[in-house]
């Protein structure tokens, strides 16, 4: 297993971070269990959850993951040194969390007493913001006209986030949390947090995680060069689209018991024609090169540059394995150059 700095932290992690969102709905605790055993058995010492999963979110499943994850580090409290955990708290918008209501400091002094009493640990290695309170071009609002970004009141933004930034630094002070993060955020969101941290004496944040995947390459070349020159890591979601690089939901299939066929709070969104037909085209290359489709479009994130480690998840053990095997594959430069011709014919298909 190789390893990467987490942005400007003093943080090691594995180029491949466990996620977890399918635990409490999909898997159960006996499966978690087994998938963090397993992932810590091959160097991975890097696990991202957030008070919102199991996914999809409901307020049933709500803390769920949390609390099977510490679970689990109360039956192995002799490992959580060896681990850097990532939780996230939830944007506005939830109803069942904190009424639906934005993050704000007094949320997050709250949310992470929460986050650390179902996790069972005293302190969270990487805290997270889930999203950010404006309303981001994420989750398939990143086509022009879908988002009204002079609509957002610039002063009122800067100052809830000033807000934030000096709660997050409470927790750093009080040793609740080591480092701080974002998630589907902007380079706007990057770079004031870091003016803020910069001109408050406030912790900057260390990484950012956001959705990026064959499929989906928004954050290339902008917002990737940014978290480079910037020294914050960037952390991959979602990079086999919602399974769908897997090539399991092609030309409409759906598998009992798989991710689509629950209901999904934003809809099928990835699931378009020209989604499908890249799929197609990428797992055609995949069985041309002898490995699996999700081998190959994990592989394929994994050599980009500025990519500090990828998150994946898995519902079993098979796929589990597979998907940790993609990271010891070596794309030559002939099958960067194919999958290439494929991405520039479907730059955006979703």
């Amino acid at each position: 297993m190789q390893f990467s700095r987490l942005g400007s932290s003093e943080l090691e992690v594995s180029r491949v971070c466990l996620g977890s969102m399918t635990w409490g709905l999909q898997n159960n605790q006996h499966d978690a269990d087994e998938q963090i055993n397993y992932a810590l058995s091959q160097g991975i010492n890097f696990i991202d959850t957030a008070e919102l999963y199991a996914v999809p979110p409901s307020a049933q499943t709500y803390g769920k993951t949390e609390a099977i994850i510490g679970n689990w580090l109360a039956r192995h409290r002799e490992k959580r040194e060896q681990l850097v955990l990532a939780t996230k708290i939830s944007g506005r918008g939830v109803s069942w969390i904190r009424d639906g209501a934005p993050i704000c400091g007094q949320s997050i002094i709250q949310a992470v007493d929460d986050s650390l009493s179902r996790l069972n640990t005293d302190y969270i290695d990487l805290y997270q913001l889930h999203w950010p309170n404006r309303t981001s071009p994420h989750f398939a609002k990143h086509w022009p006209g879908m988002v009204t970004f002079s609509d957002v009141d610039k002063a009122e933004e800067v100052e809830s986030m000033l807000d934030i930034l000096q709660a997050l630094q409470t927790c750093i002070v009080q040793g609740k949390i080591r480092h701080w993060g974002l998630s589907d955020d902007t380079t706007w969101g990057i770079n004031t947090y870091l003016r803020l941290s910069t001109e408050h004496n406030l912790a900057k944040p260390v990484a950012i995680q956001n959705e990026f995947n064959l499929l989906h390459t928004k954050d290339w070349p902008y917002l990737v060069e940014n978290c480079v020159h910037e020294d914050i890591a960037y952390l991959p979601w979602s990079p086999l689209a919602a399974g769908s690089l897997t090539g399991k939901y092609v030309d409409g299939a759906r598998p009992e018991g798989s991710r689509w066929t629950y209901m999904q709070r934003n809809g099928l969104f990835r699931d378009t024609p020209q989604a499908n037909q890249a799929v197609k085209e990428y797992t055609s290359l995949a069985k041309h090169y002898g490995v699996t489709p999700a081998q190959l479009a994990l592989a394929w994130v994994n050599q980009v540059d500025g990519v500090t480690s990828t998150i994946i998840g898995a519902t079993t053990m098979c796929q589990l394995k597979e998907n940790i095997h993609a990271f010891d594959l070596h794309l030559t430069e002939a099958q960067l150059n194919d999958i290439g011709a494929v991405l520039q014919r479907f730059p955006s298909p979703y």
